[in-house]
Formats: C-alpha cells, structure tokens, sequence
C-alpha cells in the first residue's frame, strides 16, 4: 500500500547545479568545521530498501541519518535489531507516529482508513499516539531526544493545528516546504522546510545541497524508498549525492537532524 502522497518535487530548476561561491552567513553563525552548509539526510516511513540500500551506503561513508520510524510497521517488528544497530552507530531514530496518520480530504489519499483519518481525529489522540512513539522509540534506542516528521506534511487534526500540543517533546519538527533554509536567524525550529525528492537524478539531489553552502544555510532531504519500495529515488541517483558530500568535507557538515538542530539552537543561546 502507499503510505503517502508525492513529497515536494524537485524542480527543474534545480537541473543545473550553481557553481560554489564563499557562504556568506550571518555574523555569528558557524557550522561546524567551517563548512559552508550543514546537511541533514532523513528516511521516512521504516522501510525495507533503507535497511538495505540507504544504510551501508551512508555507513561507506561514515555518514549519520535520521530515520523517521512509523512504529507499527511490520519492517520495524520483523528488523527491530536492525534498527537498534543503526541507532548505535551513531544514526537517529526519529519519531514518525504510532500509525501514519494523513488527512483523507486530499487528493490521493483514497488510501487513508477512517480510523486514521487525521480529518476527524481529535488533537489530544494524536497526541497519544505521539508520545507513545516516543517510549517505544526510547525502548530501542535509549535515548531521550527526539526530533518528529509529520507524517504526509499535514499539521492539522479534526481541523485544528496540532504542532504546539507536541513541540515540548521535541528538539525540532520539519513540518514547511523547502529543502533549503534561505535563513538561519529566521528559522522556527517546529516549522523547518524539507524536500521529499521522487524519481529526482543525482545531479538533482546535488543542486540542492549546493543551495544550501550558496547560502550559508543547510539542506533538509527526506526520502522514503530508496532503490525499491515507493516514493523511491534510484540507487545510484543516491550514491552520487553521497559521493559528491563525501568529496567535499570542507563544504559540507552531514549529521542527524537531531545534532544539526542542537547545534543551530547552541548558536542562538551562544549569540
């Protein structure tokens, strides 16, 4: 079955990779290193190609992700020491709800069930179900921070917003559009952008991550399938976005979502 509705496509205008110029950031404002960019890599939705395919390729390189876990998938039952091995190497394992939730009024969705139709289900059961994730998640990873994807980008239960009933239990939330952040100092922790390429090539991939050290900023990439399942982008189309990130260490900081928020929130109280 689908899970969900196409990400953000990858425009055509991100075909023709900019050339690098000097970032300039904002007066106080470093990433680590002196890279350029910091670039978080997360995988949506517990799947069996990101076992297979995302993680020894990100672990070639010494690259650690963010893993957005639907808990009651049978792929988190059935590789559960899977998961916890990622989780030890230094890999986050992200809150992504109990059940997937999405809203079925929106086109596409024919595959939302009534019982899990955020259209009519309140904020405060949604909030169960969050919280929920989070002691499953803490039963297999031991830890206590945690950063939240909303599932499908739907920020609404029966009608009403639910990001400020949940916040208080995460470093931060991706919950906007747009893959590149056009500005740290502005950014609102629960409410980063993301981009969620389908069928994207690597030169593709590549374009938007040179955005982000254009600006000084950082790149938010989530994907779900990766050579295989759905809403996938092919192997080597993956492979070439790792390979141009690890042939740029100086320009390029790749960490968790959970580290690079950290770290954004340690510059502001250090400003």
């Amino acid at each position: 079955m689908r899970l969900k509705s196409p990400a953000i496509a990858v425009t055509c205008l991100l075909l023709a990779a900019p050339p690098l110029a000097a970032a300039e950031q904002k007066a106080g404002f470093e990433w680590p290193n002196g890279a350029r960019a910091a670039v978080s890599l997360a995988y949506d939705d517990a799947l069996d190609s990101q076992l297979d395919h995302a993680l020894p390729a990100l672990d070639r390189h010494g690259f650690r992700a963010s893993f957005y876990l639907t808990l009651a998938s049978p792929v988190v039952r059935n590789r559960l020491e899977e998961w916890r091995a990622a989780a030890a190497r230094g890999h986050e394992l992200g809150n992504h709800t109990l059940f997937h939730p999405c809203s079925a009024s929106r086109p596409d969705r024919e595959w939302v069930r009534p019982w899990n139709d955020l259209d009519t289900m309140p904020v405060e059961s949604l909030t169960q179900q969050v919280l929920m994730a989070n002691t499953v998640l803490f039963a297999i990873d031991g830890r206590e921070e945690r950063t939240f994807t909303a599932p499908c980008g739907d920020l609404e239960a029966a009608g009403e917003p639910y990001i400020d009933a949940i916040k208080g239990e995460f470093v931060a939330i991706k919950s906007m559009a747009g893959g590149v952040t056009p500005d740290m100092a502005a950014l609102d922790p629960y409410a980063v952008g993301v981009d969620g390429p389908v069928g994207a090539t690597g030169p593709e991939l590549i374009a938007i991550v040179r955005a982000a050290a254009e600006q000084g900023t950082m790149a938010n990439l989530t994907f779900h399938g990766i050579g295989g399942d759905y809403l996938a982008v092919s192997t080597e189309a993956h492979d070439q976005l790792l390979q141009h990130l690890a042939e740029n260490p100086g320009i390029y900081w790749v960490d968790t979502f959970l580290n690079i928020m950290n770290h954004v929130k340690g510059q502001r109280q250090a400003e």
